[in-house]
């Protein structure tokens, strides 16, 4: 295979990110030393020219070598380096885990117990993703009903037996909305305060969403 044809993103990529994306091209070419660029460009959601580019760098560290393979193809290896790479960055990744369910959690329970104490009882979130379980999760131990989530962006019909749905007025009255969009919180945060008012939408803190030119420091 030669290297692929499309640009990488030019879009900055966070040190969390770049680490998510090697260890997932390590892991890839540990399982199959045959796979594609294009392979691992569709398991991890990213542009084709961005594996390329990744490719050329773990080769350039010493993480994988390349050697050529019938019908103008390429097969990769991890080298020594290699493997001791991927078992650092998957300690790392599994580090990071823990650490951001217990951070999110505790976050969550604050945001929560913000909305007791303003008695807001319907909420809805904005967002389907891992934050959202762990606020779904920390809402049984509220007297608080989640009404459903917004996300615009993803294809489903529910998410952890809630509904969801592509646009907020969908979800009906609801006393506030937390975000849980893990992609893009500030741009959630943007389309939220379009049509509610600031102190109705929540954000745990984990997330830096930025309100009124300052960041977001509790759980509000």
């Amino acid at each position: 295979m030669t290297a692929g044809q499309e640009r990488p993103s030019r879009r900055l990529r966070m040190p969390e990110e770049q680490t998510n994306i090697t260890l997932g091209l390590l892991n890839a070419v540990h399982e199959n030393s045959h796979v594609t660029q294009r392979t691992v460009a569709t398991e991890l959601g990213v542009a084709l020219g961005l594996v390329n580019t990744y490719i050329k760098r773990c080769v350039k560290k010493g993480y994988i070598k390349v050697r050529q393979a019938p019908a103008n193809r390429y097969a990769y290896y991890l080298t020594p380096a290699g493997f001791t790479e991927k078992s650092r960055l998957t300690a790392q990744y599994l580090s990071h885990s823990f650490t951001f369910f217990r951070r999110a959690r505790q976050q969550c329970a604050e945001v929560l117990a913000l909305s007791e104490e303003r008695n807001w009882r319907r909420l809805a979130l904005a967002g389907a993703s891992e934050l959202a379980e762990i606020m779904i999760l920390c809402s049984h131990e509220y007297p608080v009903t989640l009404a459903g989530i917004v996300d615009p962006a993803t294809p489903r019909e529910t998410f952890q037996n809630l509904a969801v749905f592509p646009l907020l007025k969908k979800v009906g009255p609801v006393d506030a909305v937390v975000i849980t969009d893990l992609t893009d919180p500030q741009a959630a945060y943007a389309a939220l305060a379009e049509h509610l008012p600031d102190e109705r939408i929540l954000a745990p803190s984990i997330l830096r969403v930025v309100r009124n030119g300052a960041r977001e420091r509790g759980g509000r």
